[in-house]
């Protein structure tokens, strides 16, 4: 009996020994971030950007896959059902983890219990954008339009549960209007409809929005952030337009499944914030007015807690899901 329990405990101990040098070791092969959008948009250039920073550290290839569908929950999913050994991380946030489980009500995954939270990334805030076409000029004739459009204005956003979706309906309900989800796979198809004139209105991340406000090819109505945008000084918020209430930025976070080891997430938290430092990636960041803030993963945890304490209930009483 004694030399089967001592037996034993040498497995055991042997099976730790293995575990935490693999933990130690890591990462001996390439790493996998889950993208829950199509390529082009906020969320896939940023994971590319970092990608390149990790793998360049790491010394082992960090890259993207693009998992869209079912409002970001396909790509959400996958990663809450993937093994937990640090190779499969995800671009996570505001849009998947806190306004995707507002709108689906039976998301099927916890998105704080199913998930381990590593590090902050930071947002930008969404914009009302609209096709010169509609010669629109200030948001005092956006609210002229729309409400002189009965059956409801459209507007293209990078999917359902998207931040740009959210925050269109959150102020669609606020002001007492009607707006016509057009949703996409992304916001680089999402641009690119608008752009087209297919669809006139886009509730986009201002990330994806900006470069064609600079190019004059759409035309910003407002932003959804606290303060005004430095570089668009003229472009007002919805708060200066009287909606207190609609202030917010998609902000992005790194994620894996639950139960990651201790060490990874440590290596991975120390990395992303050293990252938001390299001179590329925070004037990428700055110029899309990314809110920049280095967070520990507990950090993280507690933010994504409170987001989802505060925006799931205010959009479900918004959005009449019961």
């Amino acid at each position: 009996m004694k030399g089967l329990r001592a037996a034993g405990l040498a497995c055991l101990w042997f099976a730790a020994s293995l575990s935490g040098a693999a933990a130690t070791d890591w990462p001996t092969r390439p790493v996998k971030i889950v993208v829950p959008f199509g390529a082009g948009g906020q969320s896939d250039i940023v994971a590319r950007l970092f990608a390149q920073v990790l793998s360049e550290h790491f010394k082992q290839q960090f890259y993207v896959e693009n998992l869209s569908g079912g409002g970001t929950t396909l790509g959400s999913k996958a990663v809450a059902r993937a093994d937990p050994d640090g190779y499969t991380l995800m671009i996570s946030g505001m849009s998947t983890h806190v306004l995707a489980p507002a709108i689906h009500k039976n998301i099927g995954f916890d998105p704080i219990k199913d998930f381990t939270h590593i590090a902050y990334i930071g947002g930008s805030p969404s914009a009302f954008v609209v096709h010169p076409s509609t010669g629109l000029k200030s948001f005092e004739d956006f609210m002229s339009w729309v409400k002189a459009t009965p059956e409801g204005v459209q507007y293209v956003s990078p999917g359902t549960g998207s931040g740009g979706n959210s925050v269109a309906e959150y102020f669609a309900s606020k002001a007492g209007i009607k707006l016509v989800h057009v949703p996409h796979r992304g916001g680089n198809t999402a641009v690119s409809d608008l752009l087209a004139g297919h669809v006139k209105m886009g509730s986009l991340t201002w990330s994806t929005a900006r470069e064609h406000v600079s190019a004059g090819t759409l035309l910003p109505i407002a932003v959804s952030s606290g303060d005004r945008v430095p570089d668009f000084p003229a472009v007002p918020t919805f708060k200066d337009r009287g909606y207190p209430d609609v202030v917010t930025t998609v902000w992005l976070s790194l994620s894996g499944p639950r139960g990651m080891p201790d060490d990874i997430v440590a290596k991975l938290n120390e990395q992303m914030n050293k990252a938001l430092t390299v001179p590329a990636v925070k004037k990428h960041l700055e110029q899309d007015a990314f809110d920049i803030r280095p967070m520990s993963a507990a950090e993280v945890t507690k933010l994504m807690q409170s987001e989802y304490d505060k925006w799931v209930p205010a959009m479900r009483k918004a959005l009449n899901i019961n």
